[in-house]
């Protein structure tokens, strides 16, 4: 029988992630989201919970070995998660701490404020202004509270699940259909892409060493490659021709968003995408005994995904879909 409980919150592509490896590894899980959604699975209890709300967060942790935190802000703005971020990680930290569990969280890498060096677990991270200062705030308050964390750290997210990204929804669908797609920023700058099962394989070997509890970590992740470089990863894997690959070049997402608060808040973070934006995740790597996924695996396992996403469902025709 599992003898451990460990709870999620969110159900996003890292939640959900962490919950089906946990659940894979034989452990009990509960995961919690305001829509009671998570992986199908005997070990996994869902919870429909508001979890910025700490009142009902006492029962949900009772026995919990650890809390893996992975709610996001509503939407992709520094007022949002201003807003929406600290309270709901005040919480969770002080939830945990009642329960005696560490706090896991998935981080970015918005908070560094040396991005022209090559980013490791100790490079500076105070970073001012907008989203990136929000995490840099957020990494402050964790190291300032009584309960034990573990921030772990990833580049750009690809993978399963992992739709809203760079390497998501702007890039795999248009390869599988054979057409042309549009990067941000630069083609041929590296730049650092994190699968997301080896963010949450790190996140789940870090709450379970207490040695690496309050600290900063780095996901495993693969030397940086160009974006047309991870493009032609997702062809190959595909066994479609490489790509016609574009540039949305800044000045225009500028000037886009001068009328669109979205755009506008994609352009915020174009500095990472027109120079070199590179992380090293090499003593993480030792310290946690994990390696990253190679690139032609992790891009099979994204393609197939997305491949999976595409069928039609069971029972419908594909006309009806239209």
């Amino acid at each position: 029988m599992p003898d451990k409980l460990f709870v999620v919150t969110g159900a996003g592509p890292v939640g959900w992630t962490v919950a089906e490896q946990l659940a894979g590894l034989g452990h009990r899980v509960r995961v919690l989201t305001r829509s009671g959604s998570g992986p199908e699975h005997p070990l996994v209890e869902r919870r429909s919970v508001d979890v910025a709300d700490p009142a009902l967060l006492a029962d949900s942790f009772r026995g919990a070995s650890a809390v893996f935190h992975c709610i996001h802000g509503s939407a992709y703005s520094a007022k949002a998660w201003e807003r929406e971020l600290p309270r709901a990680e005040q919480a969770v930290l002080a939830a945990a701490g009642e329960a005696g569990a560490v706090v896991v969280f998935p981080e970015s890498l918005y908070s560094y404020s040396e991005p022209d060096q090559v980013l490791t677990e100790e490079s500076p991270r105070s970073a001012r202004g907008g989203k990136r200062g929000v995490r840099t705030a957020l990494l402050g308050a964790r190291e300032a509270s009584a309960t034990d964390t573990v921030s772990v750290v990833a580049g750009d997210f690809f993978g399963p699940r992992a739709r809203m990204s760079h390497a998501g929804e702007r890039m795999v669908p248009a390869i599988l259909a054979r057409r042309p797609l549009q990067v941000v920023g630069g083609a041929d700058r590296p730049h650092s892409f994190t699968f997301v099962p080896d963010l949450a394989a790190a996140m789940i070997k870090a709450a379970q060493t207490p040695s690496l509890w309050n600290r900063v970590l780095h996901a495993p992740t693969n030397p940086a490659p160009t974006q047309r470089q991870l493009a032609v990863a997702f062809a190959d894997a595909a066994g479609q021709p490489s790509p016609k690959v574009g540039v949305l070049p800044g000045w225009l997402l500028r000037a886009v968003g001068v009328f669109s608060a979205d755009v506008r808040e994609i352009a915020e973070m174009l500095y990472q995408f027109q120079r070199p934006f590179v992380m090293s995740s090499a003593a993480s790597e030792a310290a946690l005994d994990l390696r990253p996924t190679p690139l032609p695996a992790a891009a099979r396992l994204t393609v197939d995904w997305w491949k999976s996403e595409a069928e039609p469902e069971r029972g419908v025709s594909s006309t009806a879909l239209h």
